[in-house]
Formats: C-alpha cells, sequence, structure tokens
C-alpha cells in the first residue's frame, strides 16, 4: 500500500503585518528628538489609525530612523529588523511637498542600493505640508530614478504607506 502525503504550501516571504510605524528624528546639533507616528493596532479596515507628528524647527537637519512593528502580537514583533535582513528586497521612498524639506538616505543594502531605515531629514523655511513615507517589497533597485529615492519606477508591493502633516517652524 502506498500513500502520499499532501505537504503545507511553503510560503517564501509571508507579507509581513505592520501595525506602528516609528520615525523618530534627532536633531544634528542637539535637541530634543522629533517623533512622526502610526498606530494601527487593529490593522487595515476596522477602526481608523491615530498618526501624529511633532512640528520641526526650521533651517535643522535630522538624523532619522524609522521603526515598524506588528503590535498584534504578544511581545510586538520587531519587523525593523526583518526588513533590515531582508535589505536587497525593500525600499523606502520618502515623498513630500514641503519647499526645501529633503530625505537622504544613510544606509544601504549589500549591494550598495539605498535602504531608508535611516536618514537624514534637512528643513529649510518656516512652511507646512506633507511628508509620505513608503517601503516597498521587492522594488527594482535597478530601474530609472529608485537609487535616488524616486518611487515611479520602482515597482514592487508596498508593505505600508502613510502621509504625515509636517508643520515646520
Amino acid at each position: 500500500m502506498i500513500s502520499c502525503e499532501k505537504d503545507d504550501p511553503i510560503i517564501p516571504n509571508e507579507e509581513e503585518v505592520i501595525t506602528t510605524l516609528i520615525y523618530t528624528l534627532t536633531p544634528e546639533n542637539g535637541g530634543d528628538p522629533v517623533v512622526m507616528s502610526f498606530i494601527d493596532l487593529d490593522g487595515d479596515g476596522g477602526d481608523a489609525p491615530t498618526i501624529t507628528a511633532q512640528p520641526l524647527a526650521s533651517n535643522t537637519t535630522y538624523n532619522g530612523v524609522l521603526e515598524l512593528l506588528n503590535e498584534q502580537e504578544t511581545p510586538a514583533e520587531s519587523i525593523t529588523e526583518e526588513i533590515s535582513e531582508e535589505a536587497n528586497d525593500h525600499q523606502f521612498f520618502f515623498d513630500t511637498d514641503v519647499e526645501g524639506l529633503t530625505v537622504t538616505y544613510s544606509d544601504e543594502d549589500s549591494d550598495g542600493n539605498p535602504l531608508g531605515l535611516a536618514t537624514k531629514l534637512t528643513t529649510s523655511s518656516v512652511q507646512s505640508g506633507s511628508l509620505t513615507i513608503t517601503l516597498r517589497h521587492e522594488a527594482d533597485k535597478s530601474a530609472s530614478g529608485v537609487k535616488d529615492g524616486e518611487i515611479a519606477n520602482a515597482g514592487g508591493e508596498t508593505d505600508i504607506e502613510v502621509t504625515f502633516d509636517v508643520e515646520i517652524n
């Protein structure tokens, strides 16, 4: 008698559950950190997320660090570690309508392409607008403009996209 067992399917990279994104910006010349946060504990649908952003100082350069969590797990699971370990398959993009606000990459994957868990954010004059942070999975990092942070040709799938209201004082 011969029997076959059906194996469970292998999912090579199950999509991450990201409930929390925290962008901590520390002024290069000292001072208190500024925090932007997105929290959506029940995930997509259901209750609306809580999105907060503290004001930024004008004419200031900040060192930025992104932290992503799955707080549906106890204790909370760090998605940041997974993204760092799979850096070649991930890239953050930063899009803003605030004139003079720039975000540059401070980290890279093993191929020398940008990642975006660590950044420098620079402000200019007093104004307001928005900053959108997007994490793409399996972006085409060799596509035109992608290394410079342009999302238009990146392709891949969006793991999370958050828009913050930005106020520069």
